[in-house]
């Protein structure tokens, strides 16, 4: 089966319903017209700029390539995890706390995903790496922003209830656990909720990308469970990794509680 390509026209036609909606925002005064034409330029400019570069990298076949550009993206996850947080950590750590998560979590996925469905191919083969990367550190970016900003906010909010605890003899981890419990499943709902809705409520992307390239509905599924797996996978394990450096961050080895390790951020 032939790849499908889109026109200009298509494109357009692809957009009326978000111009009816932005058009009605307008009549009625809703107001999110304007952030809605932002993020479509936004989004239409970085997905053209990413997709000619895409090309280049693509025709370099480099691995020394294909490793920078992964490496770009990380640690533009890492800027994003940093940059989501409401109260963070002082200094350069406040990146790591994020960032430490992000590549870990990231890079062990990956070589998995490299090792099972894409063992025949080249480790550093761009074109299976890189949309690997793209898509793991997505989901393992999410996670870990929404755990850090739920634990980060919890701890200064609940600064009492925890040092009662402390005082009464419990560990950092005993008197942080039930905000770190929270934090983690607040990071892991949109792993969850994309699990438990796939198949019946929507056809995945990659699923529905695969059919309409002509593969068969049950080959397909198999890729998308592989995939669902690995990303949720990477989603438990960055959510894992920066709930326990954002506790290690928060308190010492003498079981104190270290707000003064904290900053609103600017």
């Amino acid at each position: 089966m032939t790849p499908i390509t889109l026109s200009a026209f298509d494109l357009l036609l692809a957009a009326l319903s978000l111009l009816i909606a932005s058009g009605l925002s307008l009549l009625l005064s809703l107001g999110f017209h304007r952030a809605m034409a932002i993020a479509v330029l936004r989004m239409v400019a970085q997905l053209v700029l990413v997709g000619l570069l895409l090309r280049y990298i693509f025709a370099l076949s480099s691995p020394v390539v294909t490793l920078g550009f992964a490496a770009v993206m990380i640690l533009a996850a890492t800027w994003e995890v940093h940059s989501r947080q409401k109260r963070q950590l002082r200094g350069w750590l406040r990146f790591g706390l994020g960032g430490l998560p992000v590549v870990i979590a990231t890079t062990f996925v990956t070589g998995i995903a490299l090792a099972t469905a894409l063992r025949e191919a080249a480790w550093l083969d761009p074109r299976h790496t890189i949309p690997l990367v793209g898509i793991i550190l997505g989901t393992v970016m999410n996670s870990t922003s929404l755990a850090l900003n739920t634990m980060l906010g919890s701890v200064q909010r609940e600064r009492r209830a925890i040092e009662a605890r402390l005082s009464l003899g419990a560990d950092s981890h005993l008197a942080l656990r039930e905000l770190r419990l929270s934090a983690a499943h607040n990071g892991l709902i949109p792993v969850i909720n994309q699990m438990a809705g796939a198949g019946i409520i929507t056809l995945p992307g990659i699923m529905t990308g695969q059919i309409l390239g002509g593969m068969d509905p049950l080959d397909a599924a198999r890729y998308q469970i592989l995939l669902m797996l690995l990303l949720a996978g990477a989603g438990g394990l960055g959510v894992i990794l920066a709930t326990q450096l954002c506790l290690a961050s928060v308190t010492d080895k003498r079981h104190r509680l270290r707000l003064d390790r904290l900053e609103e951020r600017g």
